[in-house]
C-alpha cells in the first residue's frame, strides 16, 4: 500500500509533494503489515510529511498545521511553532511541531533567507529540548558534597538573604553576575537592569572571552563593534579571506551562501594555524603560527602599498591616518620579517594581496583565532585596516564580516549585562544613567543610592578575571571588597583559562548559583573534594533550573545584526522557571522587584506566576536604544517578518513587496530581521541597514556613513569626510558631527519638529532624545543622526594606535619575544592588576620544557562550554571522546600512535588525560584542542559529583584546565590560542 490520503476533506488541498510521496513508498516497502495510522502514530512521519509538503509549496503556518491534522485526525491538537536554533549565531529558523504539548518533530524553514531550508548536526538535534531528559529538574543545594532536591520557595529565600547579608556586610559590589549569551534580548536587558538596581557593574557575560577585541577594535575604528555585512551578501564577493574562522563546524549553514559565491567565481582563501574543514573548501590555505596574525596582515598590506592597489580616493574621503599605518608598515614588515614571524613567504602573501586587491569587492573573515589573544584588539584593527585600504567597507560584497558564537551573542553584547555599559553601548557616565532613570520611570538619586560611593560611574570586573576578583590581595583590588558571592546564569565555567585557579576560586566563595537549564560544569567543579584548607566552610551552592529559550519567547540578534522572534514551543518542563521570571522573583526578595518592572507589563507565567512580557520588555528597549538603533524593531514588525519569510530575498535581505495577512503591515522594501541600525520608531518604517557605511544607498534605503564618534579634528587635522562623500542624496554633502539640539538649530532644522519634540529634544542629542524628533528630522533630509564621519586607522587611545605585533606572554620563541616584547603590567586595569611583562620575561624560556603551541577551537557536533550539546544524546553519539590533533613528526618523537591515550601538560601544572588523533591538519609545532569538554579533571572522571539525572551523556577533559594567565590590553580577552604544552604517553 502506499502511504496517500483517504479523501481530500482529511488531508491537503493541494497535491503532495515527491519529497513525500517517495517517504511513504519506502516506508511502505519497508513496513507492509502496519497500518497507515499505526504507523503515523509511532514514527512521526505524518507530522513531518505533512510539515515538508506545506513548506514545499510555500503554504502558510496555519495550513501547514491543518495539513498535519488531516495527516493524522486522531492524532490530537496539532500545532506548528516557528523559532530560531539556539546554537551558533547564524540565525537557521526552525519550525517545531508540537502534538498536545508535546514537541515532536522539527524542519528547517525552507523560506528562510538565512539557512534556506538547511541545518547542521546541532540544528537538526533541537527536538530533543523537548525532552530534557538530562536537564536540571529541579532546584537544588549541595550539602554535605551531594546535591539535595530543594523547593524553589527555599532556594529563592536562602539565596536572597545570603545576597542582603554579603551586601550588608561587604557591599553591592562583593557579588558578580555572569549573564548568558543564551537569553533573548528582552532578558539580556533585564539582566543588565536586574544587576543595575542591585547596586553594581560587576556584571558580564560570554562576549568577553569570544568577541569583546573585535567590538572594542572595530568600534573604535569605524563606529560600531559588529558585523558590517552579512551571510547573504558574501553571495556578492569576489574574493575572500577566512583568517582564525573555521566556520565549515563553527558556522557550517554560514558557509551555504560561500558555496554560492564560490560558484560565481569567488575566490576562498583560508588563513589558520591549523588546516580546518574550512580549509578543504578553499582555493588557497595559508598556514601561520598561531598569534601572528599582523605579521601576515601587514605582510599582506605592504605588497599592496608596494604595488599601488590601495584605493586612494577612498582612503583620501574616507579614511584618518592611514599615512601613518603606511609608514609603519613599510618600514617594519618586509617579506623577510614577515616570514620570520609568521612563516609564510614573500611569494604567498603575494599571492594573497593580489587575490584580495584585483578581485574586489573581497570580504574578510574572523573568529575568536583573531581574537583571543593578548594583543587581539590590534589583530582586529589590523584586518579593519586592510579593508579600508581596499576600499572594502561600505560596499556589498566587502566588509568585515565578524562571525560571533552564540546565538544571542550579538543582542546580549547590544543590550545585555555589559560591566562598562548600560544597554545600546550608552556607558556608564552620569547622563547616561539618567537617560536610563527617565526610560526605567526612576529618580536617579535613587539608583545612585544602590551604589557604594564612586562605584556607579566605574566599570566593573570581567568574566575572564572573576577568578581574580576572589583570589587577588584585597589592597590590589579597585574595590572594597574582593568578590564573594557569584552566579553562573547561563554561562559555562570550562570556556574560561585557568580552571585550576578556577576550583580554587569556587571553593572560596560565600555563594554560588548556577541559574541554567543544565548544571553546567559548574556543579561538578564545586562539588568535588579539592584542598581542605581552601575551602569556605560556610559557603552555600545552588543550582536553580532555568527554561530553554523553547520554552519561552522573545527576540533574538543573529550575526548580521538581524533581529528575529521566537514563538514559544513548548511549556516550562519539569520544575524549569523562565529567567526573567527569576529575575523577577529574586527582585522581588531584594526589594527591588516594583522597580524592575515599573514600565514593563506583567502577565501570568507558570504555574499562574507573574513574570514581564518579552514583548513589553523589547518595547522598551526600542524606548531606549536610540544609539544603535534598536528603535525600529518592533514585536509586531518582527512577528511579520517571521511569518512572511518568503518574500525576503535570499541576497540583498530586502522584502519584494508582501503584506502581512494578520495584521496587514506591508512588508515591501524591509530588510529581513530589519538589521540594526533601524532609526527611530517604528512607524517611521525605516527598513534596517544590511551594510552598514554604505554611502550608495539613502538612508531610507539602509545606506549609512561612518560615524563622527571621535570628533571633528585631531590635530588640525579634519576627522569628518571630505567635500561629496555622504550617504546618496543627503542634503548636506560633506563631512559634519553628531546630531544635538545645537546643530539642529544652527542648520534652521529645529522648527521641523512638533511642539512635543521640541520640548522633549532641547539639551539632548540624537542618543538621548527620547520623543525621537532629532532622528525623524535628521531622516527627513536624508542625513544619518551619528554623522558623517572618516574611519580610523590610526586610534589614539588605543595602547598601540598603530597595531603593534607582539609575542605572546607564553612564547616558544624567545628571539621574537626580544624583538617584539608584549605591554608593560597594569596596576589597576578593570578593577584589578593585569600581568604582561612580568609574565613573560618569568617564562622567556618556557618552549625548552613545553615547546608546543596549544590552541582550541570548535567541532561541528557540540557547542560553547558543551553541556547542553554533549546532554544531546543524538550529538554524543557522533563524538565520544576528548582528543588532541598532534602532526606525525611530533607523535613519532614521543611514541605516541594514533588512539593512544596521552597527557596533555602546561605550564599550569595541569594535566589533561585525552586520546591522541594523529593527524597533519596542525603542523610539529602546534597540537589542538576541542573547548567544548567538561566533566573529567585530570584523569578523574566528576561523574560522581553531578545532580542525580543531570549529567551529559559524554564527558571529557576541559581544555581550559590547563590553559594560561594572559589578557587582552583593552578589553581583558583571555589569551587562549597560543597556550603552551608539552605531550607525553599516557602512563597511570
Amino acid at each position: 500500500m502506499l502511504l496517500t490520503r483517504k479523501s481530500p476533506e482529511a488531508g491537503f488541498g493541494s497535491p503532495v509533494s515527491s519529497l513525500v510521496s517517495s517517504l511513504s513508498r519506502g516506508v511502505s516497502r519497508a513496513i507492509p503489515t502496519m497500518d497507515r495510522r499505526a504507523f503515523l502514530r509511532r514514527s512521526g512521519l505524518g507530522v513531518g510529511a505533512g510539515l515538508a509538503a506545506g513548506q514545499l509549496t510555500l503554504m502558510r503556518k496555519a495550513q501547514a498545521a491543518d495539513e498535519v491534522k488531516g495527516a493524522d485526525a486522531g492524532a490530537g491538537q496539532v500545532s506548528v511553532r516557528r523559532t530560531v536554533c539556539g546554537h551558533c549565531s547564524v540565525g537557521c529558523a526552525v519550525d517545531a511541531v508540537v502534538e498536545n504539548g508535546v514537541w515532536v518533530r522539527q524542519e528547517p524553514v525552507f523560506d528562510s533567507p538565512i539557512n534556506l531550508g538547511a541545518h547542521c548536526a546541532k540544528g537538526a538535534a533541537l527536538r530533543e529540548h523537548g525532552r530534557g531528559e538530562y536537564r536540571l529538574k529541579y532546584p537544588m543545594k549541595l550539602v554535605g558534597g551531594k546535591y539535595e532536591r530543594i523547593t524553589w520557595d527555599q532556594a529563592l529565600d536562602e539565596i536572597s538573604a545570603k545576597m542582603l547579608e554579603l551586601k550588608k556586610a561587604s557591599g553591592p559590589d562583593s557579588v558578580f553576575i555572569v549573564g548568558s549569551s543564551k537569553h533573548n534580548n528582552e532578558q539580556s536587558y533585564l539582566m543588565r537592569k536586574w544587576v543595575s538596581l542591585w547596586g553594581s557593574n560587576n556584571c558580564d557575560h560570554q562576549a568577553r572571552i569570544c568577541h569583546s577585541t573585535t567590538v572594542a577594535g572595530v568600534a573604535n575604528t569605524w563606529g560600531y563593534g559588529a558585523m558590517t555585512n552579512s551571510y547573504n551578501d558574501m553571495q556578492n564577493s569576489k574574493a575572500a579571506m577566512y583568517i582564525g574562522s573555521n566556520a565549515a563546524e563553527a558556522h557550517p549553514v554560514s558557509l551555504l551562501h560561500m558555496l554560492h559565491a564560490k560558484e560565481n567565481g569567488c575566490k576562498m582563501i583560508v588563513v589558520d594555524p591549523r588546516f580546518t574543514r574550512t580549509a578543504a573548501k578553499a582555493d588557497a590555505y595559508v598556514r601561520i603560527r598561531s598569534g601572528s596574525d599582523i605579521p601576515f596582515l601587514f605582510g599582506v598590506l605592504h605588497q599592496i602599498f608596494k604595488n599601488g592597489w590601495e584605493d586612494k580616493q577612498y582612503i583620501n574621503d574616507r579614511v584618518y591616518g592611514m599615512d601613518k599605518v603606511r609608514e609603519d608598515v613599510m618600514a617594519k614588515w618586509t617579506p623577510d620579517k614577515v616570514e620570520e614571524a609568521c612563516g609564510v613567504d614573500e611569494a604567498t602573501i603575494y599571492m594573497v594581496a593580489e587575490t584580495l586587491a584585483k578581485n574586489r569587492p573581497s570580504t574578510i573573515v574572523w573568529c575568536m583565532g583573531q581574537t583571543q589573544h593578548s594583543i587581539g584588539n590590534a589583530m582586529v584593527r589590523a584586518s579593519c585596516i586592510l579593508q579600508l585600504a581596499l576600499g572594502n567597507i561600505g560596499v556589498s560584497g566587502g566588509g568585515a564580516n565578524i562571525f560571533r558564537g552564540h546565538d544571542n551573542v550579538q543582542g546580549a553584547t547590544d543590550v545585555g549585562p555589559n560591566p562598562d555599559s548600560l544597554p545600546g553601548y550608552y556607558g556608564l557616565a552620569e547622563g547616561s544613567w539618567k537617560h536610563y532613570a527617565t526610560v526605567w520611570g526612576l529618580d536617579y538619586e535613587w539608583i545612585k543610592a544602590q551604589y557604594a560611593p564612586g562605584m556607579m560611574t566605574k566599570p566593573g570586573m570581567t568574566v575572564s578575571r572573576w577568578i581574580d576578583g576572589v583570589l587577588e590581595d584585597n589592597e590590589l583590588i579597585d574595590q572594597d571588597s574582593n568578590l564573594r558571592g557569584l552566579f553562573f546564569w547561563g554561562h559555562a565555567p570550562n570556556s574560561q583559562s585557568r580552571g585550576l585557579e578556577m576550583k580554587k576560586a569556587m571553593d572560596k566563595l560565600d555563594l554560588l548559583v548556577v541559574v541554567d537549564p543544565y548544571p553546567s560544569a559548574t556543579a561538578a567543579m564545586a562539588a568535588m573534594p579539592g584542598k581542605p584548607e581552601e575551602l569556605n566552610p560556610n559557603r552555600a551552592v545552588y543550582l536553580l533550573p532555568a527554561c530553554s529559550q523553547f520554552e519561552t519567547s522573545g527576540s533574538v540578534t543573529a550575526s548580521n545584526r538581524s533581529l528575529q522572534w521566537r514563538e514559544k514551543v513548548i511549556e516550562p518542563l519539569w520544575e524549569s522557571r523562565t529567567d526573567h521570571m527569576i529575575m523577577y522573583q529574586l527582585a522581588e526578595k531584594l526589594n527591588f522587584g516594583k522597580e524592575l518592572v515599573k514600565s514593563m507589563k506583567l502577565v501570568a507565567g507558570k504555574g499562574g506566576m507573574m513574570e514581564p512580557e518579552p514583548e513589553s520588555m523589547l518595547r522598551e528597549i526600542n524606548r531606549s536604544n536610540w544609539t544603535i538603533g534598536y528603535t525600529g524593531q518592533s514585536p509586531e514588525r518582527l512577528k511579520a517578518h517571521m511569518r512572511n519569510m518568503h518574500v525576503f530575498d535570499v541576497k540583498t535581505l530586502r522584502a519584494k513587496g508582501g503584506i502581512d495577512k494578520e495584521t496587514g503591515y506591508k512588508l515591501d522594501g524591509d530588510y529581513f530581521g530589519l538589521p540594526w541600525p533601524c532609526y527611530g520608531t517604528p512607524e517611521i518604517k525605516h527598513p534596517g541597514s544590511p551594510n552598514l557605511y554604505m554611502t550608495t544607498r539613502t538612508m531610507m534605503e539602509g545606506g549609512g556613513n561612518f560615524r563622527a564618534n571621535f570628533g571633528v579634528e585631531r590635530d588640525g587635522v579634519n576627522l569628518l569626510a571630505e567635500d561629496g562623500s555622504h550617504s546618496k542624496d543627503s542634503e548636506i554633502t560633506t563631512g559634519y558631527p553628531e546630531f544635538d539640539h545645537v546643530l539642529m538649530k544652527k542648520l534652521g532644522w529645529w522648527d521641523d519638529l512638533t511642539e512635543a519634540e521640541k520640548k522633549g529634544a532641547e539639551g539632548k542629542n540624537w542618543k538621548t532624545d527620547l520623543s525621537g524628533g532629532i532622528q525623524r528630522v535628521v531622516m527627513a533630509h536624508n542625513c544619518h543622526p551619528w554623522g558623517n564621519a572618516k574611519a580610523r586607522a590610526l586610534v589614539w587611545n588605543f595602547p598601540d594606535p598603530v597595531p603593534q605585533h607582539r609575542e605572546p606572554l607564553y612564547s616558544t620563541r624567545p628571539d621574537l619575544v626580544a624583538k617584539y616584547p608584549t605591554h608593560d603590567d597594569k596596576k589597576a586595569f578593570w578593577r584589578l592588576p593585569t600581568l604582561f611583562k612580568t609574565i613573560q620575561d618569568k617564562n622567556k624560556d618556557i618552549g625548552k620544557d613545553f615547546p608546543l603551541i596549544m590552541t582550541s577551537g570548535r567541532l561541528v557536533e557540540y557547542e560553547g562550554g558543551g553541556e547542553e550539546t554533549r546532554s544531546n544524546p543524538y550529538l554524543a553519539e557522533l563524538q565520544q571522546e576528548m582528543f588532541v590533533e598532534i602532526n606525525p613528526r611530533a607523535a613519532n618523537d614521543r611514541g605516541i600512535r594514533n588512539g593512544d591515550d596521552v597527557w596533555v601538560k602546561s605550564p599550569t601544572g595541569a594535566r589533561l588525560k585525552v586520546k591522541a588523533m594523529v593527524t597533519e591538519r596542525v603542523n610539529h609545532e602546534t597540537v589542538f584542542l576541542p573547548f567544548h569538554f567538561s566533566g573529567h579533571w585530570q584523569g578523574v572522571d566528576l561523574a560522581p559529583y553531578y545532580p542525580a539525572g543531570a549529567m551529559p551523556v559524554v564527558r571529557g577533559e576541559a581544555v581550559n584546565t590547563a590553559t594560561t594567565y594572559g589578557y587582552d590590553s583593552v578589553t581583558m580577552m583571555q589569551e587562549t590560542k597560543t597556550s603552551l604544552c608539552q605531550i607525553e604517553k599516557y602512563a597511570a
